[in-house]
């Protein structure tokens, strides 16, 4: 035993040798460190369906911001003698029954439905984030009372609410984002109120109460920052679920009306020639479902990538 004690303690560092490197190049471990953001970002992109729906989604919005150009095509004025063409170089996609060019008109359709479902995911989200973190900061009987604010609405019929609205503000814009908003911060507030909760506890919450800080900048400062991944994984989900809406609303003459146009009120109008002209149907919803399962897929990617117990 002791022959073997005395034969390691004659071993030092210089009776190996390390091949490959320096031996301050082995001494030394490196890792790059990267935040939860960069993290996030190479686990979408490790995911070939989120990426290929994001490209997906470049590509629809780029069309709705310059495909009513494209052609060149006045998509208001009425042609009465090209009405009813089908797809031709000169007509991409075709004319309605008035003559006016249907690609022209179905990209200015997306271009409004996706403004529509962006401002009512931005509404949806501000309301929420607001009114969840003052039910949780404040607590007693203020969380109460918003709470049972919330229960009440929750408890109204979604589609009466819209009809009444659409029917006292009118088939406007304005109308439709108020419908489609008035209820859906509900759902982010509860979520808000549950994450906050916990929050609420953190060492460096106290201390900005401690040091005089603002009920506001405390929810801006450090509560919003901490929900951020979650709030990006809720606008996902939510803005296809408003463009879906919005153009079933549209479809039944609930939302937006002729001679406004969006996917929904182009479907509506398709649907009238469908027998004897389909494409005026086909490529108004072709478009509607690539969005929504774009957006669809790239929430699924999202949800995966944000996920803080997938980290490595």
């Amino acid at each position: 035993m002791q022959t073997e004690k005395n034969a390691a303690a004659a071993l030092s560092t210089e009776d190996f040798k390390v091949v490959g490197f320096t031996q301050e190049e082995a001494n030394r471990i490196e890792r790059p460190t990267i935040s939860y953001w960069q993290d996030a970002w190479r686990r979408l992109k490790k995911n070939p369906i989120a990426m290929a729906s994001l490209a997906v989604l470049a590509v629809l919005i780029v069309l709705a911001v310059i495909g009513p150009v494209i052609r060149g095509y006045d998509y208001v004025t009425m042609n009465v003698p090209e009405k009813n063409q089908g797809a031709s170089a000169q007509y991409w996609w075709g004319t309605d029954a008035l003559g006016r060019d249907l690609f022209s008109r179905v990209w200015v359709g997306a271009r409004v439905s996706i403004l529509v479902a962006l401002v009512a995911t931005v509404l949806k989200l501000v309301i929420g984030v607001l009114y969840g973190a003052a039910m949780a900061h404040f607590g007693g009987w203020v969380d109460d009372i918003m709470m049972r604010i919330i229960e009440v609405l929750n408890s109204l019929p979604h589609l009466l609410l819209t009809i009444l609205v659409m029917m006292i503000l009118g088939n406007n814009m304005f109308a439709l984002l108020v419908a489609l908003s008035m209820t859906a911060w509900c759902a982010t507030a509860r979520q808000v109120r549950g994450m906050i909760k916990q929050l609420k506890e953190s060492e460096y919450v106290y201390a900005a109460e401690v040091l005089g800080a603002s009920p506001m900048r405390i929810i801006l400062k450090h509560y919003v920052p901490n929900m951020l991944g979650i709030l990006i994984l809720n606008a996902s989900t939510a803005i296809p679920g408003f463009i879906f809406t919005e153009a079933g609303l549209s479809f039944l003459g609930i939302g937006l009306t002729a001679p406004d146009i969006s996917l929904g009120v182009l479907i509506s109008q398709g649907q009238a020639t469908m027998d004897f002209y389909p494409s005026q149907l086909f490529f108004p919803c072709a478009v509607l479902c690539v969005i929504v399962m774009a957006f669809n897929l790239l929430g699924d990617g999202l949800r995966d990538a944000l996920d803080p117990r997938l980290r490595q």
